[in-house]
C-alpha cells in the first residue's frame, strides 16, 4: 500500500475546516437520473429540430413520444435496479441491462404507434435514430459520471469519511474487507474502542485513536459522515449504550453485519462499500434532503427580509430613541453539531447593567427589559435579525431553538440525549415553539418537553413539515403568553 493511500485511510489530522465535499451515494445516484433524462431527450430533440422540423404539423406528436420514452425509461431503470450507487459506478457491468431496458421501452413505443395507426405519420428515420442515440447517450453519461466521481474521490475532493467503533475481531474483519475493495470515496479517519486499554495500539494497520468520548469529540471537530459500530452483537447492553450516545452527533450510525450478513433476509440490510450493514441511526439531513433544506432557508429568508425590512427599520429606530446602547445584541449559542456561533437579536434590555456572573433567563416583569424590549419580545420581533444568521448558514428558519452556552451545558448534565437536538442547524422557530413551549424554562421538565419536540422534528423532517411550522408561526408563533 502506498504512503499516500495509507495517509488517506488512517488520518484525522485535518482541522475543523472540513475539507472536500461529503460524498452522498444517494445524491450521486440521483444526479445520474438527471443525466439519463438529458441523454434521452437531447438526441431526440436535436433530430426532431434538424430532420423533421419544429414547425412540422406533427411536431407535438414527436414531443409526446419523447416524453413517453423518458418517463418509461426512467421508471424501467428504477425497476431494473440500475440507480443503486454500485450500479451507476459500474457502467460497463450494467450496459447489457441498459440495452435490454431501452429496447423494451422503444419496442413498446413502436407497438403503441402501430396499434393506434400513428406509425404511418411518423418518420422511421427519426424513431430508430433517436432510439440508437439514446442508448449510446445513456451509456456515455454513466461512463463520464463514474470516471469523474472516481477522480474527485481519489483527489480527496469528494469522500465519505467514516470512523470505526470497535477494535476487536469484528472491527478487524470489517477493516480488512473494506481495504480489499479499495473504494476511493471511502476514507477511514480513525478506529475507536471504549475499552482502549484492553486492545492493542492498532488493528488491521489502523491506529486506535481513543474511546467513545474521543470519537464524539472528533465527530464535532471534524467532518465524519458515518460511524460503523463493529462490536459483538452478543454484548447487547454495551451495543445499545454506544448507539444511544452516538445519536447525539449528526452522522449515520451503522451496525456492521459482516459476521452474520448471510442470515439476514434481503431488504433488512444494505451494503456500505459492498459490505452488509444495518442502519441504527440516520443523519437527519443528508444528500438531496440537505439541498432542499438549504434552498428553503436561503430563498425564504431573503424574501422575508425584503418584506419585513420596514419593520426592522422601525424597531431599530424605536430602540435607539428609548435607550442608549447598540441596536443589536449578539450572544454565543450552541448551533449545529455543538459548534458555537454568534446569534443576533434586537437589543431588548437596558445597556450598561452591572456585570452578571451567570446568564439568567428573562422572567415576567423583568426589570432588565426596556419598554420597547417588552413589546418586541412579546411579538418575537427581536428574533428578526436572525434572518442574517440563516443567510450565513449558521441557522435555519425552522429547527430547535438555540440556547445560550451556559444553559446548554446546564441542561446537558441533567437531560439524557440533550445534545441530539444539535444534529441539525438551530431555527428561528420550531415544532416546540408552535406547540406552546416558549419562554422561560425554569424547571428541567419544561426543557425535557422541549427537547422531546425538537427530537421529534429532527427525526420526522420534511419540507411540508417545515412549511406547516412556518404557517403556524405566522398565526400563533409571534405572540405568546410565555414570551417576555
Amino acid at each position: 500500500m502506498s504512503d499516500r493511500t495509507a495517509l488517506r485511510q488512517d488520518t484525522l489530522t485535518i482541522p475543523v475546516d472540513r475539507p472536500g465535499v461529503s460524498f452522498s451515494p444517494r445524491a450521486a445516484a440521483g444526479m445520474f437520473v438527471l443525466g439519463d433524462m438529458l441523454a434521452l431527450v437531447v438526441p431526440g430533440f436535436v433530430l426532431l429540430a434538424s430532420y423533421v422540423g419544429l414547425s412540422h404539423p406533427m411536431a407535438p406528436l414527436y414531443m409526446g413520444a419523447l416524453v413517453f420514452s423518458v418517463g418509461a425509461s426512467i421508471t424501467a431503470f428504477r425497476m431494473a435496479g440500475i440507480y443503486g450507487f454500485d450500479a451507476v459506478m459500474s457502467p460497463v457491468k450494467t450496459s447489457g441491462t441498459i440495452l435490454v431496458t431501452l429496447t423494451l421501452v422503444y419496442g413498446g413505443l413502436l407497438a403503441i404507434a402501430f396499434a393506434t395507426g400513428i406509425s404511418e405519420k411518423m418518420s422511421r428515420v427519426w424513431f430508430f435514430s433517436a432510439a440508437i442515440t439514446s442508448v449510446g447517450g445513456v451509456w456515455v453519461v454513466r461512463m463520464v459520471g463514474a470516471v469523474t466521481l472516481t477522480r474527485l474521490a481519489r483527489a480527496g475532493r469528494m469522500t465519505r469519511r467514516i470512523a470505526i467503533l470497535g477494535a476487536g475481531e469484528q472491527g478487524r474483519r470489517f477493516l480488512e474487507r473494506l481495504r480489499e475493495r479499495s473504494h476511493p470515496w471511502i476514507q477511514v479517519v480513525g478506529v475507536y474502542d471504549d475499552r482502549k486499554e484492553r486492545v492493542g495500539p492498532e488493528v488491521a494497520g489502523f491506529t486506535v485513536r481513543g474511546t467513545v468520548d474521543d470519537l464524539l469529540a472528533a465527530a464535532r471537530r471534524n467532518r465524519i459522515d458515518d460511524i460503523i459500530v463493529a462490536l459483538p452483537w452478543a454484548a447487547e447492553m454495551r451495543l445499545v449504550s454506544m448507539v444511544e450516545r452516538l445519536k447525539e452527533v449528526p452522522v449515520h450510525v451503522r451496525l456492521s453485519a459482516d459476521l452474520i450478513g448471510y442470515v439476514i433476509p434481503p431488504g433488512v440490510h444494505h451494503t456500505f462499500g459492498d459490505l452488509p450493514v444495518i442502519d441504527a441511526a440516520a443523519k437527519p439531513l443528508d444528500g438531496w434532503r440537505m439541498v432542499v433544506k438549504v434552498m428553503e432557508d436561503k430563498i425564504l429568508a431573503a424574501a422575508i427580509l425584503a418584506v419585513f425590512s420596514p419593520i426592522l427599520l422601525a424597531v431599530a429606530v424605536a430602540i435607539r430613541l428609548e435607550s442608549r446602547g447598540p441596536i443589536l445584541f449578539r450572544q454565543e449559542r450552541y448551533g449545529f453539531n455543538n459548534q458555537v456561533f454568534r446569534c443576533w437579536k434586537f437589543r431588548s434590555m437596558y445597556h450598561g447593567r452591572p456585570p452578571e456572573t451567570t446568564v439568567p433567563q428573562a422572567q415576567r416583569d423583568d426589570p432588565r427589559v426596556t419598554r420597547v424590549g417588552r413589546f418586541i419580545r412579546r411579538t418575537s420581533l427581536d428574533e428578526l435579525p436572525q434572518l442574517f444568521n440563516v443567510l450565513l448558514g449558521e441557522m435555519s428558519l425552522v429547527g430547535p431553538r438555540p440556547h445560550a452556552v451556559a444553559h446548554n451545558e446546564q441542561y446537558a448534565k441533567i437531560i439524557d440525549g440533550y445534545f441530539a437536538r444539535h444534529r441539525v442547524r438551530p431555527g428561528i422557530t420550531g415544532w416546540a415553539q408552535v406547540n406552546g413551549l416558549r419562554g422561560e424554562t425554569d424547571t428541567p421538565e419544561k426543557m425535557r418537553n422541549r427537547v422531546q419536540y425538537d427530537v421529534y422534528y429532527i427525526e420526522n423532517w420534511s419540507l411540508p413539515f417545515d412549511l406547516l411550522i412556518l404557517f403556524r408561526t405566522a398565526f400563533v408563533g409571534f405572540v405568546h403568553k410565555n414570551a417576555y
